[in-house]
């Protein structure tokens, strides 16, 4: 099947303002007739649950968190993109598109990120009104710093602590629609299934992770804002909360899942320390800013301390081998570069997987005190992890899964193939192409909650009946039997290796083998080994307890057994795709120097993956992907 995008034609410079205008609309009376379930209340879904409430809906948010404020939009550190242009650089709302575009590989749809790089300005102004204290420079303006992948500075941030800084203004909007009734709050609750009636998404069965009740809510559309799948590697930067389970329900439904394959290596990250951790810390991205990355030019020199390395035995590696970006290269590029140096064996630290963010230069040229200005809470952060004072010697770093570019396919008005589903900032696949730009997640989730979904949903809304399907409707009561038999299910396997032991296999076979640099021989190989791994897990994992209680081990279970059937999309959508672009390498196409090398004549296309059962082949449906106003061109960065 060929998908239609249904982006408008026409200028890009018009698209998004004729759409909005073209749009059908709700009047107010109506809006509160219309119930809305937001499943998330990240940075996209608690933007979107206030937005929609404030519109005057009846919302009903959930989330799996104690507070809608603990989503793992909090976690993100170094920054929001916006095309203000405040330093004078020559930034530009056009500018932001390029970037954006040529960042994720030219693997992202153009009237999407048009809209995404068109709204960024508004984010800004709304997030200054809601009280985010941004930076500001000593003139009292809002400051600005660099990011990868760009040349200018646009990116706007609250030191090392930008995401949680906006998830609180997000979270105050929502919690004035909650005192005004509009929004209803759903805490601790996760969605195991969605119920879909003739073709249409008309609701939810989520369980109660205090009581076990497992629950049915109804609603005229539903909105996923779940985040993203990385936690399928186990070791990565997310919250180990963070699971596909909302997205993958949605996928067995009929949903597509697109472009799987593409999940980001972030190159700033803490390295393992050992098989006992559980997950990975990140260091902002931000830190590329004053950071110069190098390793030592000689083997023998990788166990002595870094101060005693003289300059002239350094290995700049970023600013060697891209002049034009240094330390600035985006995210995969950085990632594949230090990961090409410790495979040399140059890798410093424990294990030798790590190289040095160095700091003495900046800290000579502008001081210590502007240091710890700039970024003192994540330099506080790294020393309490390693017990290392990085202003006295150098951060050690590597690469470790972060983000997923891939997600549920939806078209221009955020609407997956199911009607009435809509997927919003990571749990979509909509704006980043093969790779992440830095500062454009957080950016994503706002202009999806705040600016986007309020307009396009009204356009489906208007052709709905409000309250037409209710949990009454025995679609309900099969959704609410099948979550329940799954569940005693694994309660009654009783074998002898618990969920976090078999995440853990899962992970090691992922990373080995759909990680950082993917082979054909690695991903048949990891295809073989997942099925393996997914029938153990049926018929040998142990989940203590019950279900009528808080269950840990339960929840794990179940996010395990998604990761389990996701895995293998994920890794059928790498081995598909015979080219390589942004954050998905295959080895066999790269240049001589090692590069990524694209494959835009069979390749330029959205995959589109429909979910036909475990052992079932799954279909692959395509989305061109049109270049008009940016020509497809070799990615460079030197």
């Amino acid at each position: 099947m060929i998908l239609d995008g249904k982006c408008p034609t026409g200028p890009i410079e018009t698209t998004w303002d004729r759409h909005r205008f073209e749009s059908k609309l709700v009047n107010p009376s109506n809006k509160r007739k219309f119930k809305i379930l937001c499943v998330g209340t990240g940075l996209a879904g608690g933007a979107a649950a206030a937005s929609l409430g404030e519109l005057g809906y009846n919302v009903h948010a959930f989330c799996y968190q104690d507070s809608a404020r603990r989503a793992h939009s909090i976690a993100a550190q170094g920054g929001i993109n916006a095309a203000k242009n405040y330093p004078n650089d020559g930034d530009s709302i056009y500018r932001l598109f390029y970037d954006t575009i040529k960042g994720g590989d030219f693997r992202a749809r153009e009237a999407d990120v048009w809209r995404l790089a068109q709204v960024s300005n508004n984010i800004i102004d709304q997030c200054v009104a809601q009280g985010v204290p941004f930076a500001r420079d000593y003139a009292g303006y809002l400051d600005n710093r660099s990011f990868g992948g760009a040349q200018v500075s646009r990116t706007f941030y609250a030191r090392g602590q930008t995401g949680q800084q906006l998830l609180l203004g997000a979270y105050s909007a929502l919690c004035r629609q909650v005192k005004a009734k509009t929004v209803t709050l759903h805490e601790r609750r996760e969605m195991l299934d969605l119920v879909v009636v003739d073709g249409v998404a008309k609701g939810i069965t989520c369980r109660n992770m205090v009581t076990g009740e497992i629950e049915s809510h109804w609603g005229d559309a539903v909105i996923l804002a779940t985040g993203g799948y990385v936690n399928v590697f186990y070791l990565s930067t997310n919250a180990m909360g963070c699971s596909v389970t909302a997205a993958w329900k949605a996928a067995r439904k009929g949903a597509y899942m697109a472009n799987p394959c593409y999940t980001q290596i972030h190159p700033t990250c803490i390295p393992q320390s050992g098989e006992h951790q559980s997950k990975l810390t990140l260091m902002s991205e931000s830190l590329r800013n004053d950071g110069r990355c190098w390793v030592p030019k000689k083997k023998e020199d990788c166990d002595k301390p870094a101060g005693s390395i003289p300059e002239e035995d350094r290995d700049y590696y970023l600013e060697r081998k891209y002049p034009s970006f240094g330390n600035l290269a985006p995210r995969d590029i950085a990632s594949r570069a230090a990961k090409e140096q410790c495979d040399d064996e140059r890798g410093v630290g424990p294990g030798k997987r790590g190289v040095y963010l160095d700091y003495q230069s900046a800290i000579d040229r502008v001081g210590e005190d502007t240091i710890r200005e700039r970024y003192g809470n994540l330099f506080e952060m790294y020393e309490k992890i390693t017990d290392e004072n990085a202003y006295k010697q150098p951060m050690r770093i590597y690469p470790a899964p972060h983000y997923a570019m891939g997600g549920l396919w939806v078209d221009y008005n955020c609407m997956s193939n199911v009607p009435g589903l809509f997927v919003l900032g990571e749990a979509n696949f909509s704006v980043h192409g093969a790779n992440r730009l830095g500062a454009s997640a957080l950016m994503q989730g706002l202009a999806d909650g705040y600016f986007v979904i309020p307009y396009t949903i009204a356009g489906y809304l208007a052709t709905v009946k409000p309250g037409e399907i209710t949990a009454e409707h025995p679609e309900f009561k099969k959704s609410a039997d099948e979550v329940k038999g799954t569940i005693d299910k694994m309660l009654s396997i009783n074998g002898k290796k618990t969920p976090a032991e078999l995440h853990r296999e899962l992970g090691k076979v992922m990373w080995e083998n759909v990680g950082m640099a993917r082979s054909d021989s690695s991903l048949k190989a990891a295809l073989k080994m997942i099925p393996e791994i997914r029938e153990e897990f049926w018929n040998n994992v142990k989940v203590t307890g019950k279900n009528g209680e808080f269950n840990q081990q339960l929840e794990n279970a179940g996010r395990l057994a998604d990761f389990l059937e996701f895995a293998e999309i994920l890794t059928k959508d790498a081995l598909n795709r015979e080219e390589s672009c942004g954050g998905h390498f295959r080895v066999e196409h790269q240049t001589d120097d090692g590069e990524a090398m694209r494959n835009d004549e069979d390749f330029c296309y959205v995959a589109a993956w429909e979910f036909k059962g475990n052992g079932v082949e799954p279909e692959m449906h395509k989305e061109p992907l049109k270049f008009e106003n940016i020509k497809l061109a070799v990615r460079s960065y030197k």
